[in-house]
């Protein structure tokens, strides 16, 4: 199986849109794919919650639901697990980029996972620092059409 990190956008874009491509991939990867995140990511999409369902044009039952959905695909880690030292090399990382993602790299980082992300300033700052487990949308959507092809 393989494993990834999921930020805070695109757990937002899943539940904006749970048909779109990212939504698709969160709901139906099992059991190729398996995601992970921070376990303050459920305060920080209940903080927006609000702003969700005024993008969205869903009714707050609905964005429940879809939030439901989405988060019951994630596996939530506490963000007090992981070392000192790795929240030091993510800031490196992250410094000049967006101090704001710190957490999604170091879990990155302290898993051994890739990082899906669809920030591509983000993607483009940490490889150009020599971080390059990152993957895009376009690229796990292709992973995952080739893994089910190699498993029919």
């Amino acid at each position: 199986m393989n494993r990834f990190i999921v930020d805070t956008n695109i757990v937002f874009s899943g539940i904006l849109n749970t048909n779109s491509s990212i939504g698709d991939l969160l709901l139906n990867s099992e059991p190729f794919l398996k995601f992970y995140s921070l376990t303050y990511m459920r305060v920080e999409i209940d903080k927006h919650l609000d702003k969700i369902v005024e993008m969205s044009g869903m009714s707050i039952n609905e964005v429940e639901y879809c939030k439901f959905q989405i988060t019951k695909k994630i596996e939530f880690i506490s963000e007090e697990q992981i070392p000192f030292r790795i929240w030091h090399k993510s800031a490196n990382y992250v410094r000049d980029i967006d101090m704001d993602d710190i957490a999604f790299v170091a879990l990155s980082e302290y898993m051994g996972y890739n990082l899906w992300t669809g920030d591509k300033k983000l993607m483009k700052g940490l490889i150009d620092k020599g971080f390059s487990n990152c993957i895009s949308t376009q690229e796990l959507v292709k992973l995952r059409e080739e893994i089910e092809k190699s498993n029919k």
